[in-house]
């Protein structure tokens, strides 16, 4: 009986993820497909509940909103800040990306959306916040967790410790 996706199933999987208008925001290489642990909040909430009941060998089309993919964009994390702040940066334009640390100590992409004088506009949504996401799935594999993986709360395809 073939392996069905459930909780705490390595799922090795190829994908190509468009937007709405058809555009390809992200795909997975031909030779190495996704892996990721079923039900530890590796992937977006909306393509982890399609992928279940899956199994190896099926094909999906999956739609996500963007509620149950990387949220609405809050416009809370639209800021206004001094150019100072990116100190050591000689030049500063719209659509440059940063990393950053977060208040709660996590990294942070900030994304620049307009420069103005002294003032810089960022941007600490998701990038891909408020955006439909259209994925084209191939399921190529699906098997149980090695107790590590869960212990680790990820898969250990194409890693090592």
């Amino acid at each position: 009986m073939p392996t069905l996706i459930e909780k705490n199933s390595v799922v090795r999987m190829h994908y190509t993820l468009k937007d709405n208008d058809g555009n390809v925001i992200d795909r997975s290489e031909k030779s190495k497909p996704l892996s990721y642990l079923h039900g530890a909040g590796n992937i977006i909430p909306g393509l982890e509940k399609a992928l279940t009941g899956k199994g190896e060998g099926d094909s999906l089309q999956v739609k996500i909103e963007p509620t149950d993919g990387y949220g609405e964009v809050d416009p809370e994390c639209i800021k206004i800040i001094e150019k100072s702040a990116f100190e050591g940066v000689e030049t500063l334009e719209a659509g440059m990306t940063f990393e950053a640390k977060a208040p709660d100590g996590t990294s942070q992409q900030i994304i620049i959306k307009k420069v103005e004088g002294d003032n810089v506009t960022i941007d600490t949504n998701h990038p891909l916040a408020g955006i439909i996401l259209n994925f084209d799935i191939d399921i190529v594999g699906v098997r149980e967790a090695t107790k590590e993986e869960l212990d680790h709360g990820h898969t250990h395809d194409g890693h090592s410790h």
